[in-house]
């Protein structure tokens, strides 16, 4: 079975030579998103928390155009500037995954694409 590649014009174009998401048979691998609005191609860096929030909708996009949702994530990855940002993008991250969340990491970084604050991968599966 060939993979798919994902795209819907719901979450930003990428900004590389990578795809917005993969399909492999029932897994799907999303890249990670970060806070710009599809439309415009704005960064959303009002505050972390809004911050947050824009990446967990384009995530939710890009699920949603594979036929996925939130339930069906298994694992993220998340990359942030700041450590002190961790409690508030948790608590908004969290409001995503109210039951059964997956398994994670965070991870402070330098310097992330377009020096935004937070960027979020994941990884989600059908069964």
């Amino acid at each position: 079975m060939a993979n798919r590649i994902i795209f819907t014009a719901e979450a930003p174009a990428p900004i590389g030579p990578y795809s917005q998401a993969v399909l492999a048979g029932n897994t799907l691998y999303v890249s990670g998103q970060i806070p710009l609005d599809a439309e415009s191609g704005e960064l959303i860096n009002e505050n972390i928390t809004e911050e947050t929030h824009a990446v967990m909708k384009n995530l939710e996009a890009v699920l949603r155009a594979a036929g996925f949702g939130f339930s069906d994530v298994v694992k993220c990855s998340i990359f942030i500037k700041s450590m002190d940002d961790f409690a508030t993008i948790n608590d908004a991250y969290g409001q995503y995954f109210k039951t059964n969340p997956p398994a994670r990491e965070t991870v402070e970084v330098s310097k992330l694409p377009k020096n935004v604050n937070v960027e979020i991968s994941c990884i989600a599966v059908k069964h």
